[in-house]
């Protein structure tokens, strides 16, 4: 079996489930098992490398490998954590493998990349060829959440020249992505007995005025001018609580808003729009009772001019074993190169599998996929000089 397929095999095995903002599970939750494994992997290569505390129990983990003649350093990037695990119909946590596929959590997103580019790092580190870049390669946490890993990897002062982030791509080579912010719109009311409805004021009735307008906003948004690549920007509710007993008038609620971004767009901008648009079609009394809480995410979307000047030797060392170039497009999630990118480094997307497949119920990705990444990966680092 491929280093890289065993390697995906023993990630999947290690539980690194984002909590997503919710209570800890200590058997399931944050990324330090996984974070473990790979510090073991880089002390056994013997490079240099760091781990770094993001938050607690949850440590970005660097290596750095310089090549013989000093020159591009490229950023590998791939991060640690997954999605939660509660809506799986397979063992989450038990490698499988059946018709090709590997399947478990993370499989596909990005266990799978993260096994492509460890196995592609430590090759580099034993062969060290003469025209290879240098190479800085990132485990990062919380992607899935709030990328707090990315954020703090973009503060440092890691002097280099491109990234590389690690996602299913199906191979394409990912020059722009989508943002996102996200945050709560919360209603108030006044609690009253059920049987006496009118003595109180409904929070949920209220929150569904602005639920109708809010549909009616992404509507708006959909019809807008659209990016060349990634289409128009978008608008989603998709959580709503409230209420305490179904005999009482409620007298809350809130709803969970995900707002997507194009290149040129701002989280405060993106915002302000929404609230404009809710003062504008409320009445005076539903305005005041309603409120905006902070945003806990804030990713940038990831322009396409950002790698321009990389792009050439990009295609030609990721080049696919048939000798096609991997095809340049634009995706609508976001990832690690948002931040970066907002801190000035040039960044790409790219990895094994598809979007389609992550997250799912029985998450899988095809094995043969995640061998090709990892040489492809090696093929790029080893003659980026010499391309």
């Amino acid at each position: 079996m491929h280093s890289a397929l065993k390697t995906l095999g023993d990630l999947i095995s290690l539980a690194s489930v984002n909590p997503m903002g919710q209570a800890i599970d200590s058997g399931i939750h944050l990324e330090h098992r996984v974070t473990d494994y790979l510090e073991d992997r880089l002390r056994k290569l013997g490079v240099k490398y760091q781990r770094m505390e993001v938050s607690p129990g949850r440590d970005n983990l660097l290596a750095w490998y310089e090549a013989p003649s000093s020159g591009t350093r490229i950023l590998l990037d791939a991060h640690q954590d997954t999605v939660p695990v509660e809506t799986m119909n397979i063992p989450p946590f038990e490698p499988r493998i059946d018709g090709g596929r590997m399947y478990g959590r993370g499989s596909c997103d990005v266990k799978s990349g993260v096994a492509a580019m460890l196995t592609a790092f430590e090759k580099l580190v034993q062969e060290r060829p003469a025209h290879s870049c240098n190479v800085l390669m990132a485990f990062t946490v919380d992607e899935e959440y709030t990328h707090t890993g990315s954020s703090a990897l973009s503060v440092m002062d890691h002097q280099c020249d491109l990234g590389i982030v690690a996602e299913p791509t199906q191979m394409q080579l990912v020059v722009s992505h989508k943002g996102a912010v996200r945050w709560k719109i919360m209603a108030s009311g006044r609690a009253c007995h059920s049987s006496t409805p009118h003595l109180g004021d409904n929070a949920i009735y209220r929150m569904g005025r602005v639920l109708s307008l809010l549909g009616e906003h992404a509507c708006h948004l959909a019809g807008s001018t659209p990016d060349e690549l990634l289409g128009p920007p978008s608008l989603s509710v998709g959580r709503i609580t409230g209420g305490q007993s179904v005999n009482i008038v409620p007298d809350s609620c809130s709803i969970e808003i995900d707002r997507r971004l194009i290149p040129g767009e701002s989280v405060e901008a993106a915002m302000d729009a929404v609230r404009e648009y809710l003062k504008e079609k409320l009445s005076p009394n539903d305005f005041e009772k309603i409120e905006f809480g902070e945003p806990w995410v804030r990713m940038p979307a990831l322009g396409s001019g950002s790698a321009t000047a990389f792009l050439e030797k990009l295609q030609n060392g990721l080049i696919a074993p048939n000798g096609q170039k991997p095809p340049i497009g634009g995706v609508p999630y976001g990832t690690d190169a948002g931040p970066l990118a907002q801190r000035g480094l040039p960044c790409v997307v790219f990895g094994p599998g598809n979007i389609a497949q992550a997250h799912t119920e029985d998450e899988w990705i095809e094995m043969s996929e995640v061998v090709d990444a990892s040489e492809r990966f090696f093929h790029l680092l080893a003659h980026w000089e010499g391309a």
